[in-house]
């Protein structure tokens, strides 16, 4: 089983999830992609994560992303824990979770970590673009919640910078000034970045968010 690595293309695979049986490009369509898995149903940092996702749900659609949850566990057991999630995280789970009991989706995208366990996913997440090509990959420890701010933060970055010649600094967020990329020539800049641009160094030469 080989790493799954930044620009290759997200494995496709079929699926029963508890919003019916789904073709994973095909369920993607034109959307990017960010799936997510859990180590199993009924585990505490997981549901506070699939409350929080399903809160920010809009911010998902804004950004035309399509969210999707992966356990080990049955379509019952989801049912019965979408239950749990919505009532202690005052919510609505409105995206579906992959339930993955041979474990196949799993061994796809090396979800299986022998060393954490042979038996669960450890808590990975995938972004994947609209051309079906990974473009992040994390993987956190049971004990640590993600960070969906930050997803989110990462997925205006990649979209802005997969459509204009920028990079986004450190702890960048939408609405800041990015990176020109050096592969632009300063004659080229002007024409390319009507907003003007700031150079501090020959290699470092910031412009506004071209896209806003």
């Amino acid at each position: 089983m080989s790493t799954l690595r930044l620009g290759d293309t997200a494995p496709d695979f079929k699926a029963e999830t508890s919003m019916g049986t789904i073709q994973f490009h095909e369920w993607l369509g034109d959307s990017w992609g960010v799936l997510f898995s859990h180590p199993a149903d009924f585990t505490p940092v997981c549901t506070t994560e699939l409350g929080t996702v399903a809160n920010y749900y809009p911010e998902f659609v804004k950004r035309n992303t399509k969210v999707i949850a992966l356990s080990v566990d049955g379509l019952e057991s989801h049912k019965e824990w979408i239950k749990d999630i919505n009532e202690t995280q005052n919510t609505t789970v409105n995206f579906p979770i992959i339930a993955d009991e041979n474990k196949e989706v799993a061994m796809l995208y090396d979800m299986i970590h022998p060393n954490a366990s042979d038996k669960f996913t450890v808590r990975s997440v995938f972004v994947i673009g609209a051309d079906k090509k990974i473009k992040l990959t994390l993987t956190y420890p049971a004990s640590t919640g993600r960070n969906f701010e930050e997803l989110l933060r990462v997925i205006d970055s990649l979209q802005l910078t997969a459509n204009y010649s920028v990079a986004t600094p450190a702890n960048w967020k939408n609405g800041e000034d990015v990176v020109i990329s050096t592969a632009i020539s300063d004659s080229d800049i002007a024409g390319k970045f009507p907003k003007g641009h700031t150079r501090i160094k020959p290699y470092l030469r910031m412009t506004p968010q071209p896209n806003l």
